[in-house]
Order: structure tokens, then C-alpha cells, then sequence
């Protein structure tokens, strides 16, 4: 019999979904809206098309918005999972046993900093209670513990605070509230679905199945047959390990579906988990490819679905109440991630504490997951349920809003490119120095070109590269590099006579047309590059080594070649054998002093050599935690 397939489904709930979907970044961008998850217009613009066009939600079209909703939050669950660095929290035990290490370290803070949230949590709905009837008290404490690594995240990345001290505390903290939150939800649903009952040690079986998937792909990985496949069908249709990667997912899933519905939150974010133990700092290329398949389709229909299923007219249960409990509400689940937070005043100053518990105060996917879980087992009403929908928008809202006005950004500090010009060259270099995670600041003294680059959300000074005031005002340091990119030639010579006269600065790169300018900027001591060498190089590349330079540019996001100076101690006198590189990542040249050569194993490193490493970003970023001192 041939695959019967039906073409009866109305396909117009879909679309309106999808279009929804489409549309909500977009409005975003073009209201130049930032620090707003794209979900959190999703949310409300499903509310107003549920209101609008979904008034009968019955019948198989609408079921199978359900299906797709129900494939979302799993996805969102998995890629949570997958977002957890386990490298990094296992990087982060306590190795010396000193009382003073012990109260320094990031995963122990981030368990104390758990446990005063959970405490606070469940105090605090002794005092929510005087205003509304709470089912369930420690369950209602439980949503208001989440918190989301997904706005962390992005954020503290936006700040450039990712490798800091202070960026990898929160970050930490944040991934232990996801595990053991996720944890103690999946626990406390099931004794509440089933009873404190023998079966509760079923839950056990899904992190046995975590263990020995975790034994059993780690030793495929070595074999050669299996690497060798995987090779060969990473690509093109087959795209192998993106098909294994949703096979686990589904595995998990369905092992934890025979155990209870409420486990398979917990199954879903195991499975990313074990994932992201696997692949290490490898996982960046595949997890844009999952991250297009969750963020792309799957996940956008989860929050519209909400948006959708959102009752508003089921907080009239709290009679008068309503807008002081939603009031108490809010301040209770700022306040039970803040006080915690004087953890790490010791550490960090009382700003930028302070700064990071309003951080972790926001919540999205998992309080709406958890308040949803409840509303089915029957101890989160729907008003209740609601009202931690509105605390997930508002939450998301504030929390990025506050952490930066409490701890504002001086975009001047530390480490930047400076540009002088801003040419569409400027802008092109500003964009890809962006991919790699590095602060650029534009100098444009044309008023309208100042504003369409800003208007491109990049950093920009008006001001004129011939006065020196504008170097003060950026603050200028020596360690940063100046691009002298006004696009003609003298005027780059006298910008850069002026950086090396009145500033001694160093690091200047222009760019030359004219053989003349060349030989002067040469004299005055800054690098300038020729565009017709630039362009004839080029060439040269694409007729003597069309693949790999093909290859090396259609990859640059993924794939680049980073300079990486050794200046961790511990590293200096041990052979390239004994340092373990990540797997997305290749030591190509070692420089010394003036010399360069090729490593292998026996090769021993040295304080100061410069390590040419191709790899991914997550991987070169292993690589400097490695070899530089912190």
C-alpha cells in the first residue's frame, strides 16, 4: 500500500502562526528595540491573534498547533541542556582545599547562591499567601527559583564580560540554578502526579540512561570506522550529526514518557546535557544548526501557542487583590535573586553584585514550563498561571534594563579597535570584528554618514580624526589598535603623524594607494597595506588554492586563525602532547622571538610564544583559558 497522504488539513492556522513568528524579530530590528527577546512579542502578538483569529480552539488543525507547541518546549528543554558549558563548571570546582579558594569559587557560590533562592522562594510564599490562595506552596516557591541562562547569556556576551571573573560567576550560578531546578521540578510533579511511592527511584533510570549513553558514545567517538562515517556524512543531505543529536533527544524523551509525562522536561534537558558533555567546545557549528531548527520553527510556535492559550480574564479570581499580588509578586522575585547576591560583594563591589542578582531575576521558558506543568497537575491555578506568564514578559523586560543601569557600560574602557573613518571598509570591519567577540569604535566627522552607521547599531563618535580631543574623549589607550580608514591618503598620514608625534602610539594600520604614501608611512613607523597587493594576493589564492580559500571565507564565522600568546606559567616547559586542545580546534604555527615552525608532539612550549590556532570560537576560546594566566 502506498503512504496515503492527505492534503484536507487547513494550512491557514499554520501559516498565521509562522507568519507571527517571521514577523516578531523583524519588528523588533525595525523599532530598534534592543535587550527584548524576540519571544516576548511573540507572546503577546499570539495573544492578540488568538483573541482575533483563534476563537475556536478545537478540531485537528488546531491539535497539531498543540503537536508542533508540545516539539517546541522539548526543543527548548534540549537546547537549555545544550547551552550549559560542563567544561566550564567542571573547570570551576575548588582544586586547592583552602578555606579561602573554597569561598572564591564560582561553582560553590553557585550552589550557596541556589540554596538562599530556593530558602527566600519558599518563605516568601507565607507572605504571597495573605493575598491569594496558593495551591501548593512549595511548588509555587519552585517557579519562582528558575531562572533563564537565555538572557544571561546574551547579555553579559553584549558586555564583553563572557571570560571575566565576574561574567563566569553569574554564568555558573545560572547553569546550576537551570540543572538542579530542572531536578527538583521533575521529583517534586511526579511525587505529586503519583505519590511518595517506590516508583519515585524510576526518575534514577533516566540518569542511568544519561551514564551509559555518556560511556558508550564517548568510546564511538574514538572508533575510526565511526569517525570516518560521521565525517563523510556530516554534510550536504545526510547531515549525520544533526540527526543523531535529535535520535538522543527523542531517546531520552521517549524513556522518560514510560516513566511519567512530568520527567520529560527533565529527559529533554538530560539529553542537551549529554551533548554538550560529548562535543565539547566543538559543539558551536552543530548547535547553529539545532539552534535553526528549535529557534527557527519548533520554538517561536511554543510562545505563540502561550500567547494564544493566555486567559487574562482568569486573574478576575483575585477580585481587589489582583494589582497588589501582581505588585508583591514582582518585587518578591526580584528580591529572592538579590539578596542572595551579597555573596559576591566580597568579590565583585556591591554594584556590580547587586547588578547580577537583578540579572538573575529573569525568567522565561522554564517559569512558563514549570507554571503550565502545575496548571495540569492542579496545584497552580489559572489565575496563578497567568500571573507568572505576565512575571516571564516583565521579568525579561526589566532584569536586562536595570543590570545596566545599576552596572552601566563604558564602551571607552579597556580593550577596542579604534576606526578613523567610516567607510563601508569601516563598517565591514567593525561587523566582522563583532563575530569575534571584540569592541570596535568608529570616528566619522560627517554628521549623515555618523548617523546611518549608527543607525546600524555600531558604535560611533562623531568627531574628526585631526583633533586631538576626540582620542581623549575615547580614551585611547596604547594597547589598542587605531584603523586610519578616512580613505584618503594624506589625510591618513596626517592622523597618523599626529597618533605617533603627540600620543607615541603604536599600533596605527592605514592603508595605502599610492607607492609614495607607502614609502612615508613606512618612515613614520606604522604598517600601511597596499589594495592593489591586497587584491592581487587574492587572486593569487583563488587560482593556486581555490578550495581552501574558498573554504577559509564561506566559513569565517565558524572557522577562524587566532594569535595566542602563552603567559600561563604552568604551561611553560611541557610538550604540545601533554596540553589536551579541544576538538574544534588546530594548532597550525608556534612563533618565537622572530622565528616560526611547525608543532608536533614533542615540541615544548615556552612564556611569550605566539600559537597560531585554527579553530572555532568556543574552541579558541578553551585554547586562551589553556595557555594565557588568569
Amino acid at each position: 500500500m502506498l503512504l496515503n497522504i492527505s492534503f484536507h488539513f487547513d494550512f491557514i492556522p499554520l501559516l498565521v502562526v509562522v507568519a507571527v513568528a517571521w514577523l516578531a524579530p523583524i519588528l523588533l530590528s525595525l523599532l530598534k528595540v534592543k535587550n527584548v527577546p524576540s519571544v516576548i512579542v511573540e507572546i503577546i502578538m499570539g495573544y492578540i491573534i488568538g483573541v482575533y483569529f483563534f476563537v475556536s480552539r478545537t478540531g485537528s488543525d488546531f491539535h497539531i498547533l498543540e503537536f508542533l507547541a508540545t516539539a517546541g518546549f522539548i526543543f527548548i528543554m534540549f537546547l537549555s541542556g545544550l547551552e550549559i558549558d560542563v567544561d566550564q563548571i567542571i573547570s570551576s570546582f575548588p582544586k586547592k582545599k583552602t578555606a579561602r579558594s573554597v569561598f572564591k569559587n564560582a561553582f560553590i557560590l553557585g550552589l550557596a547562591y541556589f540554596a538562599l533562592v530556593v530558602i527566600l522562594s519558599y518563605l516568601s510564599t507565607f507572605f504571597l499567601s495573605r493575598f491569594i490562595v496558593i495551591p501548593h506552596r512549595w511548588y509555587f516557591a519552585l517557579i519562582m527559583v528558575t531562572t533563564s541562562v537565555g538572557i544571561v547569556l546574551p547579555v553579559l556576551k553584549g558586555r564583553g564580560e563572557l571570560s571575566s571573573s565576574y561574567g563566569q560567576m553569574i554564568i555558573i550560578a545560572a547553569a546550576v540554578a537551570d540543572v538542579l531546578s530542572i531536578i527538583l521540578f521533575t521529583f517534586t510533579a511526579f511525587i505529586l502526579r503519583n505519590g511518595f511511592k517506590f516508583e519515585l527511584l524510576y526518575i534514577l533510570i533516566v540518569f542511568f540512561a544519561f551514564y551509559i549513553f555518556y560511556r558508550i558514545t564517548g568510546w564511538l567517538r574514538h572508533v575510526m570506522l565511526f569517525k570516518r562515517l560521521f565525517y563523510q556524512l556530516s554534510h550536504a543531505a545526510s547531515q549525520i550529526r544533526v540527526r543523531s543529536s535529535i535520535l538522543i533527544m527523542l531517546i531520552f524523551v521517549g524513556i522518560s514518557q514510560y516513566i511519567g509525562e512530568e520527567v520529560i522536561l527533565l529527559g529533554a534537558f538530560l539529553s542537551g546535557l549529554l551533548l554538550s558533555t560529548l562535543l565539547h567546545k566543538e559543539r558551536s557549528v552543530l548547535m547553529i544548526k539545532l539552534d535553526g531548527m528549535g529557534y527557527g520553527f519548533f520554538i517561536p510556535i511554543f510562545f505563540i501557542m502561550v500567547g494564544i492559550m493566555f486567559e487574562p480574564s482568569a486573574l478576575k479570581d483575585f477580585d481587589s487583590s489582583i494589582l497588589i499580588f501582581l505588585v508583591m509578586l514582582l518585587l518578591v522575585m526580584f528580591t529572592i535573586k538579590i539578596i542572595p547576591s551579597f555573596l559576591w560583594i566580597k568579590m565583585f563591589g556591591p554594584r556590580k553584585a547587586i547588578a547580577g542578582g537583578f540579572l538573575m531575576s529573569s525568567q522565561l521558558s522554564l517559569i512558563i514550563a514549570a507554571s503550565v506543568i502545575g496548571l495540569q497537575l492542579g496545584v497552580v491555578t489559572p489565575a496563578i498561571n497567568a500571573s507568572f506568564i505576565l512575571m516571564a514578559v516583565l521579568t525579561c523586560l526589566i532584569a536586562p534594563v536595570l543590570f545596566n543601569w545599576i552596572y552601566p557600560v563604558d564602551i571607552t574602557e579597556g580593550e577596542k579597535t579604534i576606526i578613523i573613518g567610516g567607510s563601508s571598509t569601516a563598517v565591514l570591519l567593525a561587523r566582522r570584528m563583532d563575530i569575534h567577540g571584540k569592541k570596535v569604535i568608529i570616528v566619522e566627522k560627517d554628521n549623515k554618514r555618523f548617523q546611518e552607521i549608527k543607525e546600524k547599531g555600531l558604535v560611533v563618535f562623531e568627531g574628526d580624526g585631526l583633533d586631538e580631543e576626540i582620542y581623549r574623549k575615547i580614551k585611547l589607550l596604547k594597547d589598542n589598535f587605531v584603523v586610519v580608514e578616512t580613505g584618503d591618503d594624506e589625510q591618513n598620514l596626517k592622523i597618523a603623524s599626529i597618533l605617533k608625534g603627540d600620543f607615541s602610539h603604536d599600533k596605527i594600520i592605514t592603508r595605502s594607494d599610492k607607492m609614495s604614501f607607502a614609502e612615508k608611512f613606512t618612515q613614520l613607523g606604522v604598517k600601511s597595506i597596499d589594495r592593489h597587493r591586497i587584491f592581487a594576493t587574492a587572486i593569487e589564492n583563488f587560482i593556486l588554492r581555490p578550495t581552501t580559500y574558498n573554504d577559509l571565507v564561506e566559513t569565517f564565522e565558524n572557522y577562524t586563525v587566532e594569535e595566542i600568546f602563552i603567559t600561563n606559567s604552568q604551561i611553560d616547559g611541557m610538550q604540545v602532547k601533554d596540553v589536551p586542545f579541544p576538538d574544534g580546534a588546530l594548532l597550525i604555527l608556534i612563533k618565537r622571538e622572530k622565528s616560526f615552525f611547525i608543532p608536533h608532539g614533542e615540541t615544548y612550549f615556552k612564556l611569550g610564544d605566539i600559537l597560531h590556532v585554527l579553530g572555532t570560537p568556543t574552541a579558541l576560546e578553551n585554547v586562551i583559558s589553556r595557555v594565557q594566566a588568569r
